[in-house]
């Protein structure tokens, strides 16, 4: 499970301090502050961060508004915006960059976490696919990554990372080296919704990482010393698959 990263882009650096300190207590992991917008978009491209919050005003030659202009020509990291100045003229402005959420100073943790929290689900909706069968456990999987609901937050899983996953009623549980997930939400479902290179169902209970295999018999694989059943005509399909990583 990897946490998700967030950027501050802020120009009062105190200011940047304390927003930090919000999002580590929410469990997210800060790529870092940066107080000027000529910074943002390499500071993106090298440390990957999944959302940026970004002041409006800013020091330097460029705005939060130009920034994210900027930035969108080389990804499409989603922006949510701080700002204290939230008139309608700032609005308009900001509108065409397509921001993910704005904020208005001052704030609290709480409508911090709630902007995230509806990024993720954004992100889902736009850049990815909605994986759920319960709108309150939500699954949300783009082309490397789900976000899954765990503990009254949402966290990232790169797809990379998942070992497999067995099925349980309408339930799923995914597995990873580190621990294991519930997911409100059907083998079936999530099984359509990953990508067939990475992933294949060798069992009508489970759907298995390919690239995490380290032995297969006759009758069952085995990841990371879970023996995994395969079904009938499934070795060789497997088989087949491996070899074209």
């Amino acid at each position: 499970m990897d946490t998700i990263k967030i950027l501050i882009v802020e120009d009062e650096m105190i200011i940047g301090a304390k927003i930090s300190m919000q999002l580590v207590n929410l469990g997210y992991e800060v790529t870092g502050i940066l107080s000027r917008g000529e910074e943002v978009a390499t500071h993106v491209l090298e440390n990957r961060p999944d959302i940026v919050l970004l002041d409006i005003n800013l020091k330097g030659s460029i705005d939060g508004i130009e920034t994210a202009t900027q930035l969108q020509k080389v990804t499409a990291t989603p922006v949510i915006y701080l700002t204290a100045n939230a008139d309608e003229a700032t609005f308009n402005r900001a509108k065409p960059t397509k921001p993910y959420a704005f904020i208005s100073k001052p704030f609290k943790q709480l409508d911090l976490q709630r902007a995230i929290e509806l990024t993720i689900s954004r992100i889902g909706e736009t850049g990815g696919q909605l994986a759920t069968d319960n709108p309150e456990q939500p699954a949300f999987i783009l082309d490397d990554r789900i976000f899954v609901r765990h503990k009254e937050k949402m966290i990232k899983i790169m797809l990379t990372d998942i070992l497999y996953i067995e099925a349980d009623r309408n339930y799923s549980h995914l597995f990873t080296k580190e621990k294991d997930y519930v997911l409100a939400i059907t083998l079936k479902t999530i099984e359509e919704k990953l990508p067939s290179k990475l992933f294949l169902r060798v069992h009508r209970s489970f759907v298995i990482n390919v690239t995490h295999v380290e032995e297969v018999t006759e009758g069952q694989v085995k990841i990371v010393q879970h023996a995994i059943p395969l079904g009938a005509g499934m070795r060789e399909m497997l088989l087949k698959s491996m070899r074209t990583l």
